[in-house]
């Protein structure tokens, strides 16, 4: 396909002079069909010479339009409009003959069985108007999470961690607000910024979880809200050290009503402390455990504890008139939190998950090859060149593996030569294998030619 500027001029209908207005009228034209997969974008200079503005206005818009991948950018070939594409999700790959461990789901023999504690639950009928929260489960929930946040809070259910993370951006920001988001990303996090219009502020994480420069920069660049992976983030495996989240609620401290969602989803399972960002004097927060991980991604469920505020905007967007989270699903959720043999059985699997990952971090350390599997379901290999490439040599031998570029907010994120693999379903002898794999398909020593 021809670039824009061989094609009658079409980018001359680029307007604006503001970054927001040059952003609106680029993605304006993609969606009239004006401009297409391919187009290029006028050079930045170019661009701003035109529209009478600094180029630093251009550059700005052309960063928001890759960052909400309408847009991408690639060095000589400048600033292309992408296509649509599916976007990258959680879960495993329908029809594919390889080996896959880019799933990312929790192994099914660590799960409870469902059918046992649906044999405990008798639930009654329930109307409009009632309580959207089990008594049963709110008791459990409040006991539980007071013991990390003794602060005054109220309790909110929503159907599962991303439900519960959307509508609490949806009560606080409007469209082209910034929020801050980890770099590397959880991938619904990235689809709920780009859907809902808001901007992404990238905040870089390291082996402490957020850096503090990041969360300053952050705010500097005038977020409204920042969420954070409490622990096991998705997909490096860090969680939020002691020593940096008393760091962060400092940096935190001066911006009382910037919203801090933290989501901490994997909760149970992990073998590290819970290490909060929330200062005790911080004004919007909200604390989120879904039961996905330990109870079944089927279980569509987690508790929330926030601030009055925004538990008060969060309860319109959960009315007893409209929608809530199914009574039914609630009490299945507290009748197996309630019992001490699902709780050993979640303790025995975040055993499984730490060991499986600590198992395969030393395999690829003896190959010379860098990876983190501190806690979570996956483990963060740093490839040592474009994951992309990586993931299709490892796709040669047979394995499926997820890219670290499907996380990455900004293209120079670290994420770009990482893959992120899910190992704890592999036994001994596959692990070996597939670290002898990564280590051949690993750049830049690579003994594997590109076709």
């Amino acid at each position: 396909m021809g670039t824009a500027e061989s094609r009658d001029g079409e980018t001359d209908a680029i307007s604006g002079v503001t970054a927001a207005e040059i952003t609106e009228s680029v993605r304006d034209l993609v969606e009239r069909g004006t401009l297409v997969a391919g187009d290029r974008l006028p050079p930045v200079r170019t661009l701003a010479q035109r529209l009478g503005v600094n180029r630093n206005t251009v550059l700005a818009a052309y960063r928001s339009l890759v960052t909400a991948r309408i847009a991408t950018t690639g060095g000589r070939t400048g600033t292309t409009v992408l296509g649509p594409a599916a976007t990258p999700d959680e879960g495993f790959t329908p029809g594919t003959a390889l080996r896959d461990i880019a799933s990312g789901n929790p192994q099914t023999a660590l799960l409870p069985d469902l059918a046992a504690a649906l044999a405990t639950v008798h639930p009654r009928s329930v109307l409009y108007g009632e309580s959207v929260i089990d008594a049963d489960l709110a008791e459990w929930a409040t006991r539980w999470i007071a013991e990390d946040q003794p602060r005054p809070f109220r309790l909110s259910v929503t159907a599962g961690a991303v439900d519960a993370v959307e509508r609490l951006l949806a009560q606080t920001l409007v469209h082209g607000d910034r929020v801050g988001l980890e770099d590397p990303c959880f991938l619904s996090s990235i689809q709920t910024a780009r859907l809902a219009g808001y901007t992404p502020v990238a905040i870089p994480v390291d082996e402490e979880g957020m850096t503090v420069e990041g969360v300053r920069e952050a705010l500097e660049a005038g977020v409204r809200a920042i969420v954070c992976t409490a622990r096991a983030h998705n997909p490096t495996g860090v969680s939020t050290s002691p020593a940096r989240a008393a760091e962060l609620r400092e940096v935190l401290a001066p911006h009382p009503h910037v919203l801090v969602i933290e989501d901490d989803h994997f909760s149970l399972l992990a073998p590290t402390p819970y290490a909060s960002i929330i200062g005790p004097a911080h004004e919007r927060w909200a604390l989120v455990r879904s039961v996905s991980k330990f109870l079944g991604p089927d279980m569509r469920l987690a508790v929330t504890a926030s601030d009055p505020v925004t538990a008060e905007r969060l309860a319109l967007r959960l009315s007893p008139g409209t929608m809530w989270v199914s009574h039914v699903m609630q009490q299945l959720a507290a009748a197996m939190l309630r019992d001490e043999e699902v709780h050993r059985l979640i303790a025995a699997a975040g055993a499984r998950y730490a060991a499986r990952n600590r198992s395969f971090v030393a395999l690829l350390a003896a190959r010379g090859v860098e990876a983190f599997g501190e806690s979570g379901l996956n483990v963060w290999v740093d490839v040592r060149e474009e994951a992309a490439v990586v993931a299709a040599r490892l796709a040669r031998r047979g394995w499926l593996v997820r890219p670290g570029s499907d996380f990455a907010l900004e293209e120079e994120s670290a994420g770009g030569r990482h893959v992120r693999v899910t190992v704890h379903d592999l036994d001994d002898a596959e692990l070996r294998r597939l670290a002898d794999d990564v280590a051949a398909a690993a750049g830049p020593a690579s003994t594997e030619e590109d076709a």
